[in-house]
């Protein structure tokens, strides 16, 4: 028969960090931080300025930011590939990864926007070679370079979002906040390009000619703006098809930012891993659930789609303000309806951690501490914008049923966004479940043992760590090999707790992708609603929900991956 290899207990010896080489951490970091902000408030004044028409600047400043932008990318697509063939070489580069940096999740959804930006280009490249005759270089250009940006990026990221770099340490660090300021400041320009689109055709819909010759103002080498008419039934279809595919775009620049971010914090850092929990997707999403919060979530998903098209037909296309005043009753009712459900889930959420056994994560995570500081922060956009409407509302009249609709949205969506924020913090901050299986004494003893041929010897369990013999001992008892490993193998059983907080998970989830989807292609009742247009003003209320409301959207997304990883 076969002996038996080893028994017994192997002390856990943690093993030493070392010393990192670095004389001044913080002083790369704050040079790296120096630049980013330099470049950034660059960028952030020439898309600012270019978003007003009466600037004088504004007939120069978009072919500067384009300019600006296409070099920044360059740059940056060069140090990436520095990077990249550096590390391959240089066997101590990485000497460790953060397991909690770039989960696949969150990869894949960036992959996901990655493809939707590509085609976003091409539809560019197409709209503007029609008037390659009338514009300059750089508007063709600038979508040709920004492709080649997200195919690089996505690349990098995908390979390298979980690395500790401990070379060219300072190199990389401006590397990396260089690639954080060229995401932000693509952000920006298409944040603004979409808010002055968007604007333009709600409040002045007969402008399509001045929406046109603003957009081709700064690249056009003729003052005729005549001889640039979008005229073919092809460019039209370029011209509306990257439109609709800003907000994937949009996204994408946010979430390599978020990436990239967390990327240069773990710069120089090593971890030690017997201290972190590693986090695995096993692609069993829909097992042991009850299904409920799936049904419910995309009850709420589907419904939603269909209110978003036919608030979309209803306002766009009819001219009476009874269709209006229809389409902004179902869209602030089904809002409520959507809004309350997911503030009492979350309560529900909230009320159930109180039950739940699992100790805080008090482990270093910069990941997890830029999601709460994103989600805390990304909600202030839609809190402001919900504030703005209360005072509006109170303060107008008449106090009618549209207007008593859309303050119950406003405190409704001020109170989701708070009780969501609790809820999905909490559960960023929870240890991952452990195995509810319960074993008896001598089954855990098992537990860092090794044995060979297990049909072959005849194990006998002590009451306490000394080795394993073959004869029996006092105080032991004889156990079938086979039994034990039926025990070790069993399926682990979830509580109650656990079943009923990933079904809230999902939920929440399904509704913060409707709750996307709905502002993010066309529907602002912002601007069909003339109540806080009237009271604020046309130049003070556009220009509050243009740069709070891509906040507001940001955080559905940005809510979307964080409540992936409570359920998980």
């Amino acid at each position: 028969s076969s002996q038996i290899a080893s028994f017994g207990h192997q002390p856990h010896q943690p093993p030493s960090t070392p010393a990192s080489k670095e004389v001044w951490k913080k002083g790369g970091r704050m040079f790296s931080i120096l630049l980013a902000v330099h470049l950034a408030l660059l960028a952030c004044t020439l898309v600012s300025s270019g978003a007003f028409e009466k600037i004088a600047v504004h007939d120069y400043d978009v072919f500067f930011l384009l300019f600006l932008l296409t070099v920044m990318m360059l740059i940056v697509i060069v140090w990436i590939i520095f990077y990249l063939v550096g590390t391959s070489r240089c066997p101590d580069a990485i000497l460790c990864k953060d397991s909690h940096a770039g989960p696949v999740w969150l990869r894949g959804g960036l992959i996901l926007f990655a493809i939707f930006s590509l085609v976003m280009d091409v539809f560019k490249i197409g709209y503007y070679s029609s008037f390659y005759s009338c514009l300059s270089a750089i508007k063709i250009i600038y979508p040709i370079v920004q492709a080649i940006f997200v195919a690089v990026q996505t690349y990098f990221l995908w390979v390298s979002a979980k690395d500790c770099v401990h070379v060219h340490l300072n190199v990389t660090r401006c590397g990396l906040m260089l690639t954080l300021t060229t995401n932000l400041a693509v952000w920006m320009s298409a944040v603004t390009d979409e808010s002055v689109h968007k604007a333009h055709s709600k409040l002045k819909k007969n402008m399509t000619d001045d929406i046109f010759r603003w957009l081709l103002k700064a690249g056009m080498r003729s003052s005729s703006a005549e001889e640039c008419n979008c005229n073919s039934q092809i460019c039209q279809v370029f011209k509306n098809g990257y439109f609709w595919l800003y907000p994937f775009n949009i996204e994408y620049s946010l979430f390599a930012s978020a990436m990239v971010y967390v990327m240069w914090k773990n710069v120089g850092r090593f971890i030690d891993h017997h201290s972190h929990h590693v986090h695995r997707l096993k692609f069993r999403l829909f097992r042991r659930t009850f299904f409920v919060g799936i049904v419910l979530g995309l009850i709420i998903l589907v419904s939603g789609l269909g209110v978003l098209i036919l608030y979309e037909v209803q306002v766009n296309s009819s001219t009476e303000s009874s269709k209006k005043r229809q389409a902004l009753t179902m869209y602030y009712i089904f809002n409520i309806v959507c809004l309350g459900l997911m503030s009492l889930v979350c309560i529900g959420g909230s009320v159930i951690y109180r039950f739940d056994k699992r100790d805080m994560d008090r482990h270093k995570n910069p990941t997890r501490t830029l999601d709460v500081a994103l989600l805390m922060g990304a909600a202030l956009g839609q809190y402001a914008i919900s504030y703005y409407s209360i005072v509006a509302i109170v303060a107008s009249t008449p106090r009618d049923a549209i207007s008593a609709l859309n303050l119950t949205y406003a405190l409704l969506m001020i109170a989701q966004h708070t009780f969501q924020n609790i809820f999905i913090i909490e559960g960023l901050h929870r240890q991952p479940p452990k195995e509810d299986h319960k074993h008896d004494s001598h089954q855990k003893d098992l537990y860092g043992l090794t044995f060979v041929n297990i049909n072959a010897v005849s194990l006998r369990v002590p009451d306490s760590g000394s080795t394993l013999a073959p004869s029996t001992a006092s105080g032991t008892e004889a156990m079938n090999p086979s039994d034990l490993v039926r025990s070790l193998t069993a399926p682990k059983k979830m509580n109650w707790r656990r079943k009923f907080l990933r079904e809230i998970s999902m939920f929440l989830l399904l509704s913060n992708i409707i709750l996307w989807i709905m502002p993010a292609f066309g529907a602002r009742p912002q601007f069909d609603n003339d109540t806080e247009l009237n009271f604020y003003g046309d130049s003070m209320w556009p220009a509050i929900v243009d740069i709070c409301l891509p906040f507001g959207i940001f955080y559905r997304m940005h809510a979307v991956a964080s409540l992936l990883e409570v359920y998980i």
